[in-house]
Order: structure tokens, then sequence, then C-alpha cells
């Protein structure tokens, strides 16, 4: 018997109700668990665990995009040690080895089926918690681009610049080796090739495997290097606002280029090279890569500003995302609060 985590979407679509019957056929039995919400919160993990352990599972399926594989995660880890989130929270704290858990992502953006790390929200705080251990990787992992088929279009466009800018920071990370910079390579080339298509047509088969194989790339890129200040700046903006992930990435992945252009020319140059940026020097395709990034946002009609995002919390959201990035992120240049907070009051909705 088996746990399903999933999110309201995908069983008003109908998604769960596919899965679910070929897991009856293979003499499986499901519990279905939907309650999962875009940034999930400890609350919604614990219900997920309460219904784990009411039904007696022995295992754990996650369905969906990074917050219901995020939650599985957690959930699973939570079935074998002790059914406590807080003490699970931080790095290596998962002592004994989750339920088995076994991960078929619908959207293409996370990378989480194939990350060791989960991150939920604590709504009492404002602030992401993060869970890193090797355990938390899933056993297996299923890229069927025909569960993507439904996704609606704002979706793909968020969720696929949220795998892009996981590739993009991993490619620019210090801790970058040629082995993590081919992955994120091949991912970076399939969202040029791939994103913009099945955000025009959802039901482009052909796009929709690549953009699945785009962000399993930027997974294993990112889970191997980590990240940088667009995600410490994304987390931030979705505790505090709800803001998802994916459109937060969006939003602040051009500006944090632009800070770090001089810093990573040469590594935003060769990223040029693969989506053939003209320019005869690196400093010309280096801004050529920021601007193609800046293109593609706009033709998925992503928004340049946050509606959401206020002035006066511009300098605690800088201060969280200083904090995040200055004890994780191998970026290649740091910033000051006051770069932070230009970032950000970039992000202000006009008047």
């Amino acid at each position: 018997k088996v746990l399903v985590v999933t999110d309201s979407v995908l069983t008003e679509l109908g998604i769960v109700s596919r899965v679910t019957a070929a897991l009856s056929e293979a003499g499986v039995d499901a519990v279905v668990y939907d309650g999962v919400r875009p940034d999930p919160t400890f609350a919604q993990v614990k219900v997920g665990h309460a219904h784990y352990a009411a039904a007696g599972c022995q295992g754990v399926l996650a369905l969906g995009g990074g917050s219901p594989i995020d939650a599985a995660k957690v959930i699973a880890a939570m079935a074998t040690n002790g059914g406590n989130i807080d003490k699970l929270e931080g790095k290596l704290r998962v002592r004994r080895a989750p339920a088995p858990l076994f991960a078929i992502p619908t959207t293409a953006g996370t990378g989480s089926e194939v990350t060791v790390a989960a991150v939920i929200s604590d709504t009492d705080t404002h602030l992401k918690k993060f869970f890193l251990d090797p355990k938390l990787l899933p056993t297996m992992t299923a890229l069927d681009p025909t569960l993507m088929v439904g996704i609606p279009a704002p979706i793909t466009a968020a969720t696929g610049m949220d795998a892009h800018p996981h590739a993009v920071e991993s490619y620019l990370a210090k801790t970058a080796t040629p082995h993590t910079q081919s992955y994120a390579t091949i991912s970076v080339r399939l969202v040029f090739e791939h994103l913009l298509n099945a955000f025009r047509n959802g039901a482009d088969l052909e796009a929709r495997q690549g953009m699945a194989l785009a962000s399993y790339y930027g997974g294993l890129a990112f889970t191997r290097t980590s990240v940088g200040y667009v995600h410490a700046i994304a987390h931030n903006l979705g505790a505090y606002y709800g803001t998802p992930h994916g459109l937060a990435n969006a939003l602040a992945l051009p500006h944090v280029l632009d800070f770090s252009e001089q810093a990573a020319q040469r590594q935003l140059a060769e990223l040029g090279d693969v989506i053939d940026v003209p320019g005869d020097t690196d400093a010309a395709k280096a801004r050529g890569f920021i601007e193609a990034v800046r293109s593609l946002a706009a033709s998925l009609e992503i928004p340049t500003t946050l509606e959401a995002l206020r002035a006066d919390d511009v300098p605690a959201l800088a201060d969280l995302a200083m904090a995040e990035a200055f004890l994780d992120y191998p970026v290649p240049r740091y910033m000051s609060k006051r770069d932070c907070e230009g970032v950000i009051t970039k992000l202000l909705p006009t008047a």
C-alpha cells in the first residue's frame, strides 16, 4: 500500500486517477493525500504523515511538481524516524532510511526527483526550512511527458524558468566541475530548444519530453554544486508572499546575472555558446546570454515585477537572502546588503 502525495489540481485534472488505476492494475493499493499546496508547509506535511500512518502504508509515491515531491520526501523520512519533522530539519538529520519513495514529476522545473533536498515553509516564522540528506533521494523516478500535457501554459512557463536557474547557477558555482557543467549545459540547451514550444502548444510531446529532461539534468547538476542568489531571493519571496518558486526564480534570475556578469563572464560566455549567441568576445557573449534569458521570459509572458512585494519588506528579505547564500551557496560574487536590496527593489510593482 502506498501513499500518493499530490495536489488537488492534479486530482481535478484526472491525472491522479490515471496513476491510481495503474497501481491497482499492478496489485498495489493506493491512499491519496492531495492536500499539498505550492510551497508546502510543516502543517501539510504533518497531515500527510498522519494519512500514511493511519492507512498503514508501506511506501510513498510523489506525484506532481516540486511541492508534492518535497513533501513526500519528508513524509517518507518521518515514517521511519519517529514522525517528528523538527528533528529532521537541517543537514544529514535523517538517521534511518525513509520509507520506499518513488517520484513521478508532472511539471518540468524543480528537478526534485533527482535531488537530496526538500524545502518546507514555516508559516509562523516566514522562513523556508531545508532538509538535506542523500537518503531523501527517491528510489526510482519516471519521466512521462503525457502526464504533463494538461499543465496550463502559465505553470509550464514558471516551472520551466525554475529548471533554468538550476542549471545556470550550477554552471556558475565555484564548486562546479566538468561533470556538473556537462549536466547544466544539456539542461540549458534543452530549455532554449523546448520551453517556448511547450508553452505555446502543451500537447507537443517532444517539447514536454525535452523539458522533463531539462529539469532532470538541471537537478543532477545543482544537487552536486548547490545554487545561488536567485534561489536565496526566490525562497524568501515564497515564504513571505506565497510566490510560486518558479515565478520567483524567473523574476530574480536576470538581475542576479547582471550583478554576477563581470565575475562570471567566461562561464556566461560559454553558456552563450551553448545557445549560439552571436559575439566575438566573452563580454559580448555573456551580455548576449543574459539578454537571451530576458527575452525568453518575456516570450513566456512572465512579469518583470511582483505585485505582492512591499518596499518595507525589502531590508528583511535581503537579510534573509544574504544569510542563506553566505552559509550554503558557492556564488561567483557575493553581495553586500545594499546590493541585495537593489536587486529585490527592481522587482517592486510599478505605481
